[in-house]
């Protein structure tokens, strides 16, 4: 994870927990999930923030537990949902998490936050967490032409989706495609692919 962007969301937990809360749901997601994840499988949230969508997993038939590299955005989730589970974990390495150990893998605007060096890497090991026939969603906010920072710091890395594409290479892609998020209202680009059995 960038470090600055780790210290902005670890400084201001409180306040991007609460912006995430307060944005219209995300109704676009819950629909792609309710269609191509395995429902009843066992979910990880890489990336989860404030917990919102480990609440709305659980509580829709897809046990999911969450996993973030801020210790600020954890506090609030447990704070938030405390008969839920979350561990921190750091893309790429996701130290402590088993391979093929999730039906569903869900990250969601996360790794625009990433080093360009560190984007495969991250991807290729989200793709290892899930069993075979199971499947991964990665979304992210697309910036066009140079990486870019927000006013916390946060990073906004400008990358082509062929290098995500090329580390699902072996999967089976279910959905491929740059849309508006009816939570944020950014253009994020969508990735579904199912691991092979």
């Amino acid at each position: 994870m960038d470090r600055a962007t780790l210290a902005a969301y670890d400084k201001d937990a409180a306040a991007f927990a609460q912006d995430w809360h307060d944005q219209p749901a995300p109704v676009d997601l819950h629909d792609i999930v309710t269609r191509f994840f395995i429902r009843g499988g066992a979910t990880a949230d890489i990336g989860c923030g404030s917990g919102r969508e480990v609440a709305w997993l659980n509580a829709h038939g897809f046990p999911a537990e969450g996993y973030d590299a801020s210790e600020g955005l954890l506090a609030e989730a447990r704070a938030r949902y405390p008969t839920l589970r979350f561990t921190r974990a750091e893309l790429p390495d996701l130290s402590g998490i088993a391979a093929n150990s999730f039906d569903n893998v869900l990250c969601e605007t996360v790794i625009m936050h990433l080093d360009h060096a560190l984007i495969a890497p991250s991807v290729r090991r989200m793709f290892e967490l899930v069993k075979p026939g199971g499947v991964v969603y990665l979304s992210w906010r697309v910036t066009e032409g140079e990486d870019a920072r927000d006013a916390h710091g946060r990073l906004y890395a400008a990358f082509d989706a062929a290098l995500v594409r090329t580390e699902l290479a072996a999967a089976q892609l279910l959905l491929d495609a740059e849309v508006v998020s009816a939570s944020s209202g950014k253009v994020i680009h969508r990735i579904i692919a199912r691991r092979r059995d």
